[in-house]
């Protein structure tokens, strides 16, 4: 099995059609089993998708129009006109930089996905409020697990710490792990290298990092230098050469062949302010 995810930065992104075809032909030549997806991005304004935009969707009921500039959904036509069955889901979160419906997208390559659900994690629940949190989670219909995207918050953030967030997660997926593994996967704003914070929480509750696990790895770094939403949280940015902020996570142990950087320059061009990570399991 291969996992793949990304935080995107998708429409908000310099020369992003040309970042989008990048995407995309890696995506028909590696063809993860699971992608997931942060800050998947579509014009407010946008008109709305036509019905063959909708292929393999899995609706959640959010009230938010499906559009025709949707990130997830123009990746999932171009993967089916190729000739690769897609399921796919989408969770509209909250409005990004004043004119986009910014959410999470799950997309599923070769596989159905039996279920989906999306829940919150933060103490805000305004779609106005940029400090909203959700994740966004499928079994597919071919294996128990349950995979989730998630865009975490920071640990000392005053008003949405990661700490609160994570005890809601951990507790919502309690029974789940109970039953088969779950697999947490994105941009958890919190450096692997820092200690007592956002990454040995989770590492306490008794989440496994894939990174760790893996036979085979690299240096791991998922974002080069400060990006947005940093720059206010680094004593000296200019002296940060880059963070571990996007991880794997694994409610138990498993076997991990590889971890690997992706859409970084050097394995894959870069696409995103965030690097990707795949990971390959037997």
């Amino acid at each position: 099995m291969k996992l793949l995810t990304l935080n995107t930065h998708s429409l908000q992104e310099e020369n992003y059609a040309e970042k989008l075809e990048w995407f995309i032909d890696r995506i028909l030549t590696e063809q993860p089993d699971v992608i997931a997806l942060q800050e998947v991005n579509q014009t407010i304004s946008s008109p709305k998708a036509p019905p063959h935009m909708h292929r393999g969707l899995m609706q959640l009921s959010h009230g938010v129009p499906l559009r025709e500039d949707n990130h997830a959904a123009v990746i999932a036509k171009r993967l089916h006109l190729a000739g690769i069955p897609v399921s796919w889901a989408w969770q509209p979160i909250k409005i990004g930089y004043g004119k986009y419906d910014e959410g999470l997208a799950i997309l599923c390559l070769n596989h159905k996905i039996r279920h989906a659900e999306a829940f919150r994690i933060s103490s805000v629940d305004e779609y106005t409020n940029w400090k909203t949190r959700k994740v966004l989670g499928v079994q597919l219909e071919d294996m128990d697990d349950w995979f989730y995207t998630v865009h975490m918050g920071w640990w000392n953030d005053s008003e949405e710490p990661f700490r609160h967030q994570w005890k809601t997660l951990h507790r919502m997926l309690c029974e789940k792990q109970k039953k088969a593994p779950v697999w947490l996967m994105g941009d958890f704003n919190g450096p692997a290298e820092v200690r007592h914070e956002s990454y040995d929480l989770v590492e306490k509750s008794g989440w496994q990092d894939t990174y760790l696990l893996a036979h085979e790895k690299d240096g791991g770094m998922t974002v080069r230098g400060v990006i947005d939403g940093w720059r206010d949280k680094i004593a000296e940015p200019e002296k940060l050469a880059g963070m571990r902020i996007d991880q794997i996570w694994c409610s138990g142990s498993v076997p991990v062949l590889s971890s690997k950087v992706v859409f970084n320059g050097e394995n894959g061009p870069v696409v995103s302010d965030h690097f990707g990570i795949e990971i390959q399991t037997p």
